[in-house]
């Protein structure tokens, strides 16, 4: 996957539209602890952008970039204005896109819009947060306008969070609030203060295979939202109005408590941060600090449970040094090369492990299920904050989210192609221990959690 280059190091220095001022000054206080993203005068920080794979202009050169840049200004000038401290779209043209990406944050937004309007909010460049008339008289009942704004309809049908929980939509004429939190992938939605999406993924609307498309490779990687990107105001079919548009940018402790939550009933502690009276292999391996297990420098081997598992989700947080590798070893036998023995090691490797010690093989990124299935890249916190990883394994089957992104979730029984040909004796493996697959880099777990699935 080729680096998100934020646009605040593409514009530079920042570009501002010349969207007309309005002619009072519109004074915006932003809650303790967020900034506006509209200042209550102009579109300044703002640029426009369509229906669009975000991922495909963040690639773009910094000269091509300014190009789509500044040739959206007419466009935006043309169908956005600035009335009374509030932001303007007649319902035509591209969308108000900020200037600056963002990974996690909390977003306050009210709008203002008319019967027969369609619109929505695209989080990181990808719709969408519905928001629509959901009367009858607006026509779109058969494609869930009855069940009200605030789904993430772009979703596929049945999955969690298309359809809002309630409808909560207050009359046409009225001021609606939506809050929304969302940490990687996971997404949150209160809609005028009722909670309408509970720790939703927002699939990839860009990532969709095309229909009739042939069924991918068992070792094609998958393709989420991108890890960043801005806040897409979409408009079409009729009049919206914007105001108190805030975001605070979420800390990585602060996403890690909510991907978590409070752990459901049937997860148990697998390390209990004193000691390693329940597990077994290379414990002369690792030493224990702050409740943490540190991995010694130097040292190899696998750490694993004393007990086995079948299918489980496990949950932890980890911690790499630059160019740190370590692994999750999968239905371990207790002897041997986890790579190889086990059904498989998932790959726990820095992102930016190529800059420090060199190329690598797509099946050997972190998440990946080493030597045999890509994970999506670029998902990972940076060097010295701890990242929360999910790991289910159920029959052949793994997934794997990352600090709320799913990046790896495949069938190993499919695979039929390894990195050099090397055979993985322990890939069809049924139960076996879980444990550590330590590369001689001080690589830090914490909070390590099981759940045994049936």
């Amino acid at each position: 996957m080729k680096k998100l280059i934020p646009l605040s190091l593409l514009l530079c220095p920042v570009l501002a539209l010349a969207a007309p001022v309005a002619k009072k000054d519109c004074a915006v206080k932003p809650p303790k602890g967020f900034t506006a993203l509209f200042n209550g005068k102009d579109l300044t920080g703002w640029w426009g952008a369509s229906t669009e794979d975000p991922r495909k202009w963040m690639a773009l050169s910094p000269e091509e970039f300014k190009k789509k840049h500044d040739a959206s200004v007419e466009d935006i000038n043309q169908h956005w204005r600035v009335e009374k401290g509030e932001l303007v779209n007649d319902g035509k043209g591209l969308y108000a896109t900020t200037e600056k990406n963002f990974r996690d944050y909390e977003l306050l937004i009210d709008y203002k819009t008319v019967a027969k309007a369609d619109s929505g909010i695209y989080l990181k460049g990808v719709p969408q947060v519905q928001i629509w008339d959901w009367t009858k008289e607006g026509g779109k009942w058969k494609i869930g306008a009855d069940k009200g704004s605030g789904g993430l309809w772009n979703n596929s049908p049945g999955a969690p969070g298309k359809d809002p929980r309630v409808r909560a939509d207050k009359p046409f004429g009225q001021w609606n609030h939506f809050r929304i939190v969302q940490c990687g992938s996971r997404t949150w939605i209160w809609f005028n203060n009722r909670l309408v999406v509970e720790n939703a993924i927002l699939e990839n609307y860009f990532g969709r295979r095309k229909p009739n498309a042939p069924p991918p490779a068992a070792t094609e990687p998958i393709s989420p939202i991108p890890p960043e990107g801005p806040i897409q105001l979409q408009t079409h079919g009729g009049e919206i109005r914007w105001k108190n548009i805030f975001i605070r940018e979420i800390p990585a402790a602060e996403a890690n408590k909510w991907l978590r939550g409070s752990d459901p009933k049937g997860f148990k502690p697998a390390f209990n941060g004193k000691d390693l009276k329940n597990w077994a292999g290379a414990v002369d391996c690792c030493d224990i600090k702050d409740k943490a297990l540190v991995w010694k420098e130097k040292k190899g081997g696998t750490l694993f449970t004393k007990e086995q598992y079948t299918n489980f989700v496990a949950r932890l947080e980890f911690k790499l040094p630059p160019g740190g590798n370590n692994g999750l070893a999968i239905r371990y036998s207790g002897q041997g090369n986890s790579a190889y023995e086990a059904m498989c090691e998932l790959q726990v490797l820095d992102d930016n492990y190529e800059k420090v010690r060199g190329k690598i093989d797509p099946r050997q990124a972190h998440g990946s299920a080493y030597a045999m299935v890509p994970a999506a890249r670029g998902y990972q916190r940076p060097i010295g904050e701890w990242n929360y990883q999910e790991t289910t394994v159920n029959g052949p089957t793994i997934k794997v989210e990352l600090n709320g992104t799913i990046i790896l979730d495949c069938d190993l029984s499919k695979v039929t192609e390894t990195m050099g040909n090397k055979p993985h004796p322990g890939k069809d493996r049924t139960s076996g221990h879980f444990g550590f697959a330590g590369h001689s880099d001080p690589v830090q777990f914490r909070n390590i959690f099981i759940k045994r699935l049936k």
